[in-house]
């Protein structure tokens, strides 16, 4: 087991990272508060995990009031609607404001439970248990939670840290191929953002890591952690540095919010926003052709897209990209390379490099 720190003062908490720890509960109860558990999962992922880990902590506590809630699998359900089935849950089983849940899933049970426990009487413990390699290597870790509305992703949340990260690697074993792979978008992202001898890396062993190499999969999980907690350490509310974590998604959120929520995984249209960021930063002056094309060969070795979808027009990126978040004052604001390992935010006035890069992406997509 490997371990990490992301120091936040009183706030700060351990990532652990390792094989069949969904079964050693006795790192989870040491932190309950009280004796309440709500378990939070969802259709998949229950029938795998649900009742191993309900059993790894009942022996390690035998007097834990442990209940379940189980969700629909899919970011197509990660709204309001169903957010209040957490929190229905905990008031039918008389839950106080010392219960504790558990996140057990990828990035939507987390950042569903994430925001149910910031909310519930005010805000009471949660742990995260991700079990995909997106909700490990980024939504598992930094604090943010929150769901979705029909008019733009994560509009609704807050930020809430959990108290533990426990990542069982043995659960990337279960992981359909096409979600390793939009995982493996967020890792990619690292390397490109600020650690170019990760990217590196990533370069030489891509191969082994699609074909499910645990061991250098467990790597690629602790870098990757390590980067995006050494980021929100020195930036927890994203006012500067952690920005750059969002890097393609930008790009990436326009996709998911026209196509509709789950019809492009998260990873999937964060990496062809990743490539849009890289040829944008190109058209730019700030990257080399040959830098680019690193980028396309490393994202297509992950299997992922490097053109947005063909539905979309340029009116659609600027709709959706008109409310993102990191917006001030109606400016739009993008990350964007430098160089390869060198990331910024960018204040864009180019409106016009801006729609020849995404008019010619879209021409040329499948």
């Amino acid at each position: 087991m490997q371990s990490l720190q992301l120091d936040l003062g009183e706030r700060s908490y351990t990532i652990h990272i390792g094989s069949g720890l969904l079964k050693k509960g006795e790192l989870i109860t040491p932190l309950l508060e009280g004796k309440q558990v709500l378990i939070v999962t969802n259709t998949t992922v229950a029938p795998l995990y649900l009742e191993q880990l309900k059993s790894s902590l009942q022996k390690a506590n035998p007097d834990l009031q442990i209940a379940t809630c189980i969700l629909p699998d899919g970011e197509t359900y990660k709204n309001l609607a169903h957010l209040e089935k957490i929190w229905d849950q905990l008031l039918e089983s008389g839950f106080n404001r010392k219960a504790t849940l558990l996140a057990l899933g990828g990035g939507v049970i987390g950042d569903m439970t994430g925001f149910a426990a910031a909310c519930y009487q005010r805000g009471i413990n949660f742990i995260q248990l991700p079990t995909t390699l997106l909700s490990q290597v980024d939504s598992s870790v930094g604090g943010k939670t929150g769901v979705n509305h029909p008019l733009g992703k994560n509009m609704l949340g807050a930020f809430w840290q959990p108290r533990l990260v426990l990542i069982d690697t043995q659960s990337l074993q279960s992981l359909p191929p096409r979600e390793l792979a939009a995982g493996m978008a967020e890792v990619i992202k690292y390397g490109l953002l600020g650690d170019l001898p990760f990217l590196e890396w990533l370069e030489a062993h891509m191969t082994e890591l699609m074909s499910g190499d645990e061991q250098l999969l467990t790597e690629a999980i602790a870098r990757s952690c390590q980067c995006k907690a050494d980021i929100v350490a020195e930036d927890e509310r994203e006012g500067g540095k952690r920005a750059l974590l969002n890097l393609g998604h930008t790009f990436g959120h326009a996709i998911e919010t026209e196509m509709g929520y789950g019809q492009w995984l998260h990873g999937e249209a964060v990496a062809a926003g990743m490539w849009l960021a890289a040829d944008l930063s190109r058209r730019l002056g700030w990257l080399r052709q040959a830098d680019c094309d690193r980028i396309t060969r490393l994202l297509t070795a992950a299997h992922l897209p490097v053109r947005p979808p063909s539905q979309m027009q340029v009116a659609h990126f600027n709709k959706h990209m008109a409310v993102d978040k990191k917006n001030i004052d109606g400016q739009l604001r993008l990350v964007l390379l430098e160089g390869l390992g060198q990331a910024r935010i960018h204040n864009l006035t180019e409106q016009a490099l801006l729609e020849s890069c995404l008019m010619e992406a879209l021409s040329t997509s499948c």
